[in-house]
């Protein structure tokens, strides 16, 4: 029988994996949108005059089955894909999106709503908060629309929803097909060991003699930072900026030109002027001035030292090469670096050995423990979807159960690139108490182990880890009454703050010397080195920094746009991002046509969050350092303040109630070395 229709009957009802497949989804999908219609009949055909209870709550807990299919597929479609998947998730994109606005767009439905947001200020907590996003809910999915409208609305959904999928296909098909063949040894000068037998093993894997690069981080990043060979730097570069842009079936302009202008277009038959109006009515940051100002207060004190930053690396180039060369942008990474070690006698690959992904997982989950008293025990009799993912059993400080863990580290073809945290189940309380506790996943694409070595780490990948694990302990330590209020489902630029905050830790030697030992010879990283890790934090900081400010203005130039994209893709990028652009343009490449954040996730007039966030834990971890790093006093505080608490508050009241102040940029700027 289909495990969806059942309960699973495995340890902590985790899914089944091992028993699903694409014909079960699919089932599930077709029987879960019958149930949730039914359900939806049942609250709209209730004599009773509307109430909390019987509308706003029992609209809540609709939709379980279609829920959980939902959350398998499209978790799948990025972490484990197939030809049969991609052909489901492309067949019900449109069919899911019509479901949705049957139910967002039935009018008795939302008039029992309205009745009951009449009566809003008798509620107060978590049911006033439930109560005001319900409504909201229905009036930013059109239901107040006339039925032309609706009509129109319904149309720009159904499509919107098959673009999103189209865009992220596309971009898996082009960095998965790509492959830079290496037959000339000599051609491997500068790389390290193990990324030449990282390269020989995908070489051969491929079924080709020599050493293949791919366009998958642990592949592309080690070869632009440290390969002698400029000509192979530029190849792969190139490769790499030009996803999505050769026309054919992966061709990505047209589809960032209809999602932009789509999106547009929804915003406007809502009665906001940009999509970006209609995002930000729902973020901490509010409105198109406030992200600009922050964005601008960037530029204002990170460019000048950008700048010279980036003249510092240019000149290392210009001793090494001549005084005519110019630094382009497949030189940055790699003469940085050398820049790096002469200034600091640093780099990753020295800092590898000290890093295996065992010992960084023992660390990192030994921060929890110190900082909230949890524990990780892993869990065999937990089914996964893959291998190579492992399943834990978190435990609160006494032994109660919290939730489950899946990590899921190295790349593979299915995969999709980057790294993300996600959620199988989210936290909740039945009516009668019960607490359902959440289910959540961290998935990576950190360097593989090879023949001879285990998978060793660079710092960068520990800072990743560090940051989607911070996501998982926000879903993990969990504790509100409703579903949609839990766990990450906040706003986009709230949710990036537990994240950005584990980040801090990844420069701190008290957590470094808890893990950070030499995979052979186990001597922990010396005071030296750990010394050089503190004082490098901030190398290139404000070049970091210009770069996501970069990527912030561009994604506000498509969606604060009040007339339709009629631009060349490349130079509207181009010119959007122009005031944060500090190396030589290349013509040919182009970011939004793979730009996933923005098209096809979550982050559509929304990548200043990271910024916004980072304002925040700045000031979040200054809190920290004043008390301790470790200290139980302050993690209590943000656990019972911040990650605990879901969206069943204003974040900006949680973090009031955390921090006793107001977040400013001056603890960024302090912490970066410019205050």
């Amino acid at each position: 029988m289909n495990p969806f229709l059942n309960t699973y009957g495995t340890y902590r009802e985790t899914i089944p994996f091992h028993l699903i497949g694409v014909a079960e989804i699919e089932e599930a999908l077709i029987e879960g949108m019958k149930r949730e219609k039914r359900e939806v009949e049942h609250i709209v055909e209730n004599p009773e005059p509307p109430t909390f209870e019987n509308t706003i709550e029992a609209l809540e807990s609709t939709g379980r089955l279609l829920d959980c299919a939902t959350t398998v597929m499209y978790n799948l479609a990025s972490a484990e894909t197939s030809d049969a998947l991609d052909e489901l998730t492309n067949k019900y994109a449109p069919i899911l999106s019509a479901h949705s606005n049957e139910i967002m767009l039935n009018k008795k439905l939302f008039e029992r709503v309205q009745r009951v947001y009449a009566q809003r200020e008798t509620f107060s907590g978590e049911a006033r908060r439930l109560l005001n996003n319900t409504y909201e809910a229905f009036e930013r999915s059109g239901a107040t629309l006339s039925d032309e409208a609706k009509e129109e609305y319904k149309n720009i959904t159904s499509e919107l929803s098959q673009l999103s999928l189209t865009f992220s296909q596309n971009n898996l098909k082009e960095t998965n097909d790509f492959c830079l063949l290496v037959e000339d040894e000599e051609k491997l000068s500068g790389l390290p060991e193990t990324q030449i037998e990282q390269a020989a093993a995908e070489a051969k894997a491929r079924g080709k003699e020599g050493w293949a690069f791919t366009l998958k981080a642990p592949s592309y990043v080690p070869f632009m930072t440290y390969a002698d060979c400029r000509e192979l730097r530029k190849q792969l570069h190139m490769a790499y900026g030009t996803r999505c842009t050769h026309g054919g079936a992966t061709d990505n302009f047209e589809v960032v030109r209809r999602i932009v202008n789509l999106r547009r277009q929804k915003a406007r038959l809502l009665g906001y002027e940009t999509y970006a109006d209609f995002v930000l009515r729902r973020r901490m940051a509010q409105n198109t001035e406030k992200v600009y100002a922050l964005l601008h207060e960037l530029i204002a004190n990170y460019r000048e030292p950008a700048l010279r930053e980036v003249e510092a690396v240019a000149a290392l180039a210009r001793r090494e090469q001549g005084k005519d060369f110019v630094l382009q942008a497949w030189d940055f990474a790699y003469y940085s670096n050398k820049l790096k070690r002469a200034e600091y006698d640093l780099d990753s690959e020295m800092l590898r050995p000290y890093f295996e992904l065992e010992r960084v997982k023992r660390g990192v989950f030994g921060l929890a423990t110190k900082l909230y008293g949890i524990t990780f025990r892993e869990e065999k009799a937990i089914p996964v979807y893959h291998p190579d993912v492992v399943p834990y059993e978190v435990l609160d400080a006494d032994g109660t159960y919290l939730g489950v863990l899946y990590t899921d580290f190295h790349p593979r073809d299915g995969k999709q690139g980057g790294a993300w945290m996600t959620s199988y189940k989210d936290q909740w309380l039945t009516p009668e108490g019960e607490d359902h506790r959440p289910h959540v996943s961290v998935t990576m694409n950190f360097t593989k182990p090879t023949a001879t070595k285990p998978a060793l780490l660079t710092f960068e990948e520990v800072e990743t880890f560090l940051h989607e694990f911070g996501h998982a302990l926000h879903g993990l330590l969990s504790k509100c009454k409703y579903r949609s209020l839990s766990g990450t489902n906040v706003f986009w630029d709230f949710v990036e703050l537990p994240s950005q905050f584990m980040e801090n830790y990844a420069v701190e030697p008290d957590f470094l010397r808890t893990f950070a030992r030499h995979y052979q010879t186990d001597e922990p990283l010396s005071e030296a080195l750990l010394q050089r890790i503190t004082k490098s934090r901030n190398f290139n900081v404000a070049y970091a920094c210009m770069r996501q400010v970069s990527f912030g203005l561009l994604d506000m130039a498509y969606y604060t746009l009040s007339e339709p994209l009629q631009e060349d893709i490349r130079a509207f990028e181009r010119a959007a991002w122009q005031e944060a652009q500090l190396l030589p343009p290349v013509p040919e490449c182009c970011m939004s046509t793979q730009f996933g954040h923005i098209m096809s996730g979550g982050y559509a007039a929304g990548y200043y969050s990271y910024k916004w966030a980072e304002v925040l834990d700045a000031d979040a971890f200054e809190h920290f350092k004043e008390r301790g790093v470790f200290s139980r006093e302050a993690a209590d505080s943000f656990r019972e303040n911040v990650l605990s608490r879901g969206s069943s508050e204003d974040p900006m009241t949680l973090y009031l109630r955390f921090r006793g102040k107001a977040p400013s940029i001056q603890a960024l700027l302090k912490r970066n070395g410019l205050a």
